[in-house]
């Protein structure tokens, strides 16, 4: 109907300069079949363009099997195009019409131009991927999902979740977080609702942390504002300067109603090298006492962490009050990999680049990376993420 009645004006107006009273008859009949003509020729196209524009609806509002269409479109040029029609044209009815008609139903649904929609949430397939591919961390698999699992089925969080992970280079940090996005959201990392900084990428000069401080603090109120679930993820958290942690303090707070935006469905990813030299001796003493690394609690190294975090130091943590503040829920240890781990995550490489493996060649892609301590051997220096890249020599 609202196209009918767009058509409709848009012929009565006609371009003829002489009207009912204009003194010729001629000239009124004439003006009048013109715009017969032209609203008969519109109102003919109405059909195959309301199947145009309820097919660009369709693909705002529900986006799944769109690629193949729009494959199948560009493979037939003539086809699912739109075709210019006399005095009217797409810039002045379709788009903005169709923006109307998009927040209408957006407006009893649950999408959204953030991109709230594409929320899944998917704690299930997370703690199974974390099971097949997180490889000698079953204390950061268990704190993460554990966490997560609580958060989302709780109706009214008290305050944002602030996970912080901790560990050697290569030992899973960025995986995990990784694979948190793309459970959370069905986008991943590129979801509108995610954010990610690193420090050293973002914030380099300490002689503009004032600006950094307004433009962190205006970036993370934004998406808060606009994704009803938005997970910040910080890289290389112990290079952040203690000042840009303050300034985000409040965001991490427990949640007050003052300024009417609830930030308490947040996500914070700390994920830090620091705490790895303690992660590593604890481990170590576990091994020369004949212990596994499985009978290592949770308790015990976060305590451990909690220590070494709050001790004076040039980092973060430690001048920021982050931890005495309470605002750290769970420091999420992350082992470092034995020999064995090595060869599952040169497996996982073999199979990613869609290559065959012997149990040699495992052993000898574990073979190719440093070990310590130097006495023992234990312990990959670079965990596994130079894994990949060894791969090549396999290569035929």
């Amino acid at each position: 109907c609202l196209l009918l009645l767009l058509l409709l004006a848009r012929g009565a107006g006609g371009t003829g300069s002489a009207g009912p009273w204009g003194g010729q008859r001629g000239t009124d009949e004439q003006w009048g079949r013109a715009r017969y003509e032209a609203v008969k020729k519109q109102l003919g196209a109405v059909g195959a363009v309301s199947r145009q524009y309820w097919q660009y609806l369709a693909y705002k509002v529900w986006q799944e099997g769109c690629e193949q269409k729009e494959k199948e479109e560009e493979s037939s040029p003539s086809q699912g195009k739109l075709l210019p029609f006399p005095g009217w044209g797409l810039p002045l009815v379709g788009q903005d019409y169709l923006e109307i008609l998009s927040a209408w139903y957006c407006s009893f649904s649950k999408c959204c131009e953030m991109g709230d929609c594409r929320i899944v949430n998917n704690i299930t397939g997370l703690e199974a991927e974390l099971s097949g591919q997180l490889h000698g961390q079953h204390l950061a698999k268990e704190a993460v999902v554990r966490s997560l699992r609580g958060f989302l089925q709780s109706p009214r969080p008290g305050k944002p979740l602030v996970l912080s992970f901790h560990g050697w280079s290569g030992t899973g940090k960025n995986f995990v977080a990784q694979m948190v996005a793309s459970h959370l959201y069905q986008d991943g990392l590129k979801s509108k609702c995610v954010r990610i900084f690193i420090a050293l990428f973002h914030f380099p000069h300490h002689t503009y942390m004032n600006s950094y401080k307004a433009q962190l603090k205006k970036q993370i109120s934004e998406i808060v504002q606009r994704c009803k679930q938005p997970l910040f993820i910080f890289d290389e958290a112990e290079k952040l300067h203690f000042s840009l942690l303050d300034a985000i303090k409040p965001f991490m707070a427990h949640y007050n109603n003052k300024d009417q935006v609830d930030y308490s469905r947040s996500i914070f990813l700390f994920l830090s090298n620091l705490g790895g030299n303690t992660i590593n001796e604890v481990a170590l003493d576990f091994w020369r006492a004949g212990q596994t690394r499985e009978e290592m609690s949770m308790e015990l190294l976060e305590q451990r962490l909690r220590q070494e975090l709050q001790e004076p130091a040039e980092n973060g943590y430690a001048r920021s009050h982050l931890l005495q503040e309470n605002l750290i829920d769970v420091l999420v240890p992350f082992l470092p990999l034995e020999h064995r781990h090595v060869k599952l995550c040169a497996r996982d490489a073999f199979l990613a680049q869609g290559l065959s493996y012997s149990e040699a060649a495992l052993q000898e892609v574990a073979n190719m990376m440093v070990f310590v301590p130097k006495e023992e051997k234990l312990f990959s220096a670079q965990g596994c993420k130079s894994v990949s890249q060894r791969i090549s020599y396999f290569l035929p």
